[in-house]
């Protein structure tokens, strides 16, 4: 394991939490994600469902979790499942855990391999009438793929169609929301990791460099430091790539007088960070770049001051986007007749066309909806830009930033952000 797991009783305290949710004579059944096939004989990189590493701290395939509160035998109140080891697996595929191992991690006593799996599930479905199933309900996400969770759903609906089934999402959902000191812990790490490969980038940015050597110096600096690597597709965009919100295909030569819009992150035991700066490839802002720097951070620091329990993303990036407004003025882009005659789509759609922020953990877009209230314990990532295609010209600058009850802390203070400190770092 690359990274520091978190304590065992964090996950007992999370099942704990849980199981207080669910309605009586009820069993929650909980996936590892598939290994998902690549190619011939090859897998792509295996991560973990972040609903069962939330619950029980396991990072590997072919694992289930059964969580009965009401069974009348305390050993099968919680059960954990593992794929059974052989000498022949050891050889080719390295290290699984042991029965012992996975309830170190999970704190969970009561541990199986999985070909005790369908028995169990069979004895504590005699017991109870509601079932509840896990599934990914991002609202953001579709796909043709049929995951682990549907098709044992499938399965139990045909198999025990008397049963009463509903949704787990909303339970984990509601936990999740709002982070622990553990977690915090964690995201913290991840974002000190890509503090540090950010430092390691305005050391090697200048002309004739390409995207792609800039993406490797950031992926070295991750696995240097125990990360898995990025949490997502890092974007590395250089002139008017700046202005592409999703650029990744990281494949151009870097230009004299252009900027480099990176957006990356590392992540650390699951949990994401998510950082966005923009330098100059030469390693000094032109007057209009720093012009529109200047203006994209000063509404960082005030979209932060915003940030409280209470608002949500709707109502907050409602008022961040004002603060764009009055600065796209300022850079001569809009004025007060764009503004009175914007009817349906704003004047300042035009520069700034995505969301502030998102919510982060596990998940580089973490659990939560627009109208979800932060309370203290929300991680939220405060990310403006302006974005000038007639001008090749586009600024993006995020940093993720904690709720608290005393007001807002800020993950990634430390992280270089200040033009005049860029430009002193990518001279030396």
């Amino acid at each position: 394991m690359r990274y520091q797991p978190i304590s065992p009783e964090f996950y007992v305290r999370n099942r704990a939490r849980l199981v207080k949710s669910m309605k009586p004579n009820s069993v929650a059944v909980i996936h590892s994600n598939d290994e998902m096939p690549r190619s011939a004989d090859q897998t792509f990189t295996f991560r973990q469902n972040s609903d069962l590493f939330y619950l029980t701290g396991l990072d590997q395939e072919k694992c289930i979790l059964l969580l009965c509160p009401y069974h009348p035998l305390e050993s099968m109140r919680e059960v954990l499942f593992t794929v059974k080891t052989n000498e022949s697996m050891v050889t080719w595929f390295g290290h699984k855990y042991t029965l012992e191992q996975a309830s170190l991690l999970s704190g969970i006593k009561t541990v199986k391999w999985l070909d005790d799996f369908e028995l169990t599930l069979r004895d504590m479905l005699t017991r109870v009438q509601t079932v509840y199933l896990n599934q990914n309900d991002s609202s953001r996400f579709t796909t043709e793929v049929i995951s682990r969770d549907i098709r044992f759903a499938q399965k139990l609906h045909q198999e025990y169609p008397a049963h009463s089934f509903e949704r787990l999402a909303p339970l984990i959902t509601e936990l999740r929301l709002y982070k622990q000191p553990e977690e915090i812990a964690q995201m913290q790490k991840a974002c000190n990791a890509t503090g540090d490969a950010f430092r390691r980038v305005l050391k090697f940015v200048k002309p004739g460099v390409k995207e792609y050597e800039v993406e490797a110096e950031m992926t070295h600096e991750f696995i240097r430091q125990g990360c898995s690597g990025h949490s997502y597709l890092p974007i590395v965009a250089s002139g008017k790539s700046t202005c592409i919100l999703h650029y990744c295909e990281n494949d151009r030569v870097c230009q004299n007088g252009d900027l480099l819009l990176l957006d990356f992150g590392a992540e650390y035991g699951l949990y994401a960070a998510d950082l966005s700066r923009t330098i100059p490839i030469n390693g000094k802002f032109t007057p209009r770049q720093r012009q529109v720097y200047d203006a994209v951070l000063r509404v960082l620091r005030a979209a932060i001051k915003l940030l409280k329990p209470g608002e949500t993303i709707d109502s907050w990036h409602k008022q961040c986007c004002k603060l764009i407004e009055n600065e796209l003025v300022g850079l001569g882009l809009i004025n007060g007749t764009d503004i009175r005659n914007q009817g349906d789509t704003p004047a300042y759609f035009k520069y700034y066309m995505h969301g502030t922020g998102h919510f982060i953990g596990l998940d580089v877009h973490d659990v939560g909806t627009r109208q979800t209230i932060f309370k203290p314990g929300t991680i939220i990532t405060v990310e403006p830009g302006i974005y000038i295609a007639e001008e090749g010209l586009g600024v993006r600058i995020e940093n993720n930033v904690l709720i608290t009850e005393n007001g807002t802390v800020d993950l990634m203070e430390n992280i270089p952000i200040e033009a005049d400190e860029i430009e002193r770092l990518m001279a030396n």
